[in-house]
């Protein structure tokens, strides 16, 4: 058993966030325990600057934080650990999220083909150097079933293409980089990987995330058990944008907001409702192509309930099929708004143009993920987790409710919360 000393500062613990992105998953992580953020890495100037701007304003890390604008394929590890002055294994904990866009579902499904693909192995490359105690993977549920290979769904078998590939079956990239981590260091780290949804942990909002642990402790990630629910009477209810907008007020808020065109659509849409709102001809004439699809348009000319928890935040907020209107004005939700309902904290500033600033905020993780991913590993290092005995499986994968089933909240234009009471 590989003892646990603290190698912060005094007797804190240890942390290292790359991908950092504008730090809500570094906020969630570090609010979880008494953390010393060492380092954060993110390759967009602007987001760097909010890092840094919140670091200079004692509301990320210390003044002792290092924050690097590099592009993690290109760094060293081995530099960092230099600058930090840590050998390996010292550091306690390191976070990241590589991008994940080619990943999505909803985009191309590229993998490796993009070179945004290759930055789950730059990850386990710094793991591989810094050797962490813990580490914790961020990403979209998509990570998990996507092929190392990628084959377009109009030459797939089903529709008449020859049999796919060992390398182009579904999940092999999460399956490749995992034999790869078990691999690092003579097969010192376990695996074990879990499908979130925040919403189930107090975040008012659904969003849908893998969160993949690795240790060397010989121990098992604590199951993330949901502390709130749509139905389960024995757990909170889910909380709404009601609640988190709450008394919140701005002074000159910060908006990437609809054109009149979408305006005058949205105008026809109540609360909870979206274009299923719309009389039939009016949403025809305004999705075009998209009114015939057989899925993905709840986001069309969509306008949130306050009695509902919000969409998933994205980084744009305008758009016609990824709206996220008001529920009774007329406008984008702010940034700051945008910012609470990921949770930062209120006094969290963001650099850039409005549209990077909600940039900054759609791709962020929630701060409440990072939160519970950051008690697990806690719980790890103090030796709470259960031990992992040398028989037991290095490889564990859970489904933690991360698909939360919203069609029963809309009905026939109508917000339906919690199968009853009717708001709109």
């Amino acid at each position: 058993m590989i003892s646990s000393p603290r190698h912060g500062r005094g007797d804190r613990y240890s942390l290292v966030s790359l991908f950092s992105g504008a730090g809500g998953f570094d906020v969630g992580v570090a609010s979880s325990a008494d953390f010393d953020l060492k380092a954060a890495v993110e390759i967009e100037p602007v987001f760097v600057d909010t890092l840094r701007l919140n670091r200079d304003r004692g509301v990320l890390g210390s003044q002792q934080t290092k924050i690097y604008c590099e592009d993690i394929s290109a760094m060293d590890p081995h530099q960092l650990l230099r600058d930090l002055d840590m050998k390996p294994g010292e550091l306690d904990v390191l976070i990241g999220g590589p991008p994940c866009q080619t990943f999505s579902t909803a985009g191309r499904r590229a993998g490796p083909n993009d070179p945004r693909g290759l930055l789950i192995w730059d990850f386990l490359r710094f793991v591989d150097v810094l050797r962490p105690k813990v580490f914790v993977m961020e990403n979209v549920r998509g990570l998990l079933s996507a092929a190392l290979t990628h084959r377009p769904i109009k030459e797939r078998p089903v529709n008449g293409g020859r049999p796919l590939s060992r390398l182009e079956e579904p999940g092999s990239m999460f399956a490749a980089w995992t034999a790869d981590a078990l691999a690092i260091a003579d097969g010192e780290y376990a695996i074990d990987t879990f499908e979130v949804n925040a919403v189930n942990y107090g975040a008012p909002q659904l969003r849908e995330r893998v969160l993949v642990f690795g240790n060397r402790l010989q121990r098992h990630t604590p199951h993330l058990e949901p502390t709130h629910s749509q139905h389960d009477p024995d757990l909170a209810p889910f909380r709404t944008l009601g609640d988190a907008l709450r008394g919140f007020r701005e002074r000159h808020p910060a908006v990437v907001d609809f054109s009149p065109r979408k305006k005058a659509y949205l105008d026809l849409v109540p609360p909870g409702g979206n274009w299923r709102s719309l009389p039939p001809e009016v949403a025809a004439e305004s999705m075009g192509r998209a009114f015939f699809a057989k899925g993905g348009r709840s986001g069309w000319w969509r306008r949130l309930s306050w009695d509902l928890p919000s969409p998933t935040i994205t980084t744009l907020p305008n758009h016609s099929s990824t709206s996220l209107c008001h529920p009774t004005e007329t406008r984008a939700i702010s940034v700051g708004e945008a910012a609470r309902i990921q949770e930062f904290p209120d006094d969290w500033q963001f650099c850039g143009t409005t549209a990077e600033q909600m940039k900054q905020v759609g791709n962020a993780v929630p701060v409440r993920l990072g939160a519970v991913a950051g008690t697990a590993a806690v719980d790890m290092l103090e030796g709470r987790a259960a031990s992992r005995g040398t028989d037991e499986a290095r490889v564990t994968r859970s489904y933690v409710k991360s698909h939360v089933r919203t069609r029963r909240w809309w009905h026939e234009g109508r917000a339906v919360i919690h199968g009853a009471a009717e708001v709109g």
